[in-house]
């Protein structure tokens, strides 16, 4: 499935696109790919490569993605392009917050030139969703720092108010389960 990101009004950015490819294998897996396209120039990435989980992704620009579990908990995965990552679960809106051991990231590729920035990872993800043949209601977003400092919040879509893509509108998503084998 390919979705469209959308800048919050509150923030534009720089000229860019984003586009983000989303795959659900019949493991409890999820593939993302975040497609930033235009003058990819003006967005700050960060300098390195690290395949390692790190906190506080999203003060420079990162890529998430929100998937709801049952009973109003949910999981959030970060991506910085440079391959650090996290995910996190949470018991309700923005508590309990807590590290998930158990998710693990795979198949990390990304390509960068000043008109692009591909970005893509696999997240094992057994130990957060578990064996879960509903569908999967998600937000996908990104957080975008520009040259100047300035930072956007890209999402499919945006609650009133301040950004937030923790809220429950920004689960815009239903991606279907995976066909079986």
């Amino acid at each position: 499935m390919l979705v469209s990101l959308t800048s919050h009004p509150d923030t534009p950015g720089p000229a860019i696109q984003i586009a983000v490819e989303i795959l659900r294998p019949r493991t409890p897996a999820v593939a993302l790919r975040y497609i930033v396209s235009g003058d990819v120039s003006r967005v700050v990435t960060p300098a390195g490569h690290s395949r390692a989980r790190a906190d506080e992704l999203w003060r420079t620009t990162c890529f998430e993605a929100f998937i709801e579990m049952e009973g109003g908990a949910y999981c959030e995965i970060n991506l910085s392009p440079t391959g650090a990552w996290a995910v996190y679960d949470f018991t309700a809106y923005r508590e309990g917050m807590h590290a998930h051991a158990g998710a693990e990231m795979r198949d990390f590729g990304r390509t960068q030139d000043d008109t692009s920035l591909d970005v893509k990872a696999t997240f094992d993800l057994d130990r957060v969703v578990g064996e879960q043949p509903r569908p999967w209601r998600m937000g996908v977003s990104a957080v975008i720092e520009d040259v100047d400092g300035g930072i956007s919040y890209w999402a499919l879509g945006h609650p009133p108010g301040k950004p937030d893509f923790h809220h429950p509108d920004s689960f815009a998503l239903t991606l279907p389960p995976p066909e079986p084998a």
